[in-house]
């Protein structure tokens, strides 16, 4: 059973769009996934536009894949890089803390994780 970052169990970060490396809408992150997507974010325009200029185009459609592309205001298990590359630069989105997979910790302290945590539905 995985954990979130406050040591209890991992809640769902988003069925729809369906998130995850293993699309099960959890931000589980085994061994496998190379790309540790363990952080649950609320993406914003920002956002989308910052990982969009780094390489990460996540806005686009890609039907190939069954991805509608993100729209600010979906959820999505981001990499743990990713967001603290987003984070450095001023772009970090908003984190749903009890969805978030505690491997995150491995790369940003708790303390600085809970200053983006998001509150809402």
């Amino acid at each position: 059973m995985s954990k979130n970052v406050f040591g209890d169990e991992l809640i769902s970060c988003c069925l729809s769009p369906l998130t995850g490396f293993y699309r099960n809408g959890s931000c589980d992150s085994e061994p496998d996934d190379i790309g540790v997507h363990s952080v649950c974010v609320v993406v914003t325009e920002e956002f989308l536009e910052f990982s969009k200029a780094v390489g990460n185009d996540l806005s686009t459609p890609r039907p190939q894949y069954q991805f509608a592309g993100l729209k600010a205001g979906d959820k999505w298990c981001l990499c743990a890089s990713r967001w603290v590359e987003a984070w450095r630069a001023g772009k970090a989105p908003k984190v749903i803390l009890e969805a978030t997979n505690e491997k995150t910790l491995e790369y940003i302290d708790l303390h600085e994780l809970v200053k983006f945590g998001w509150k809402g539905k």
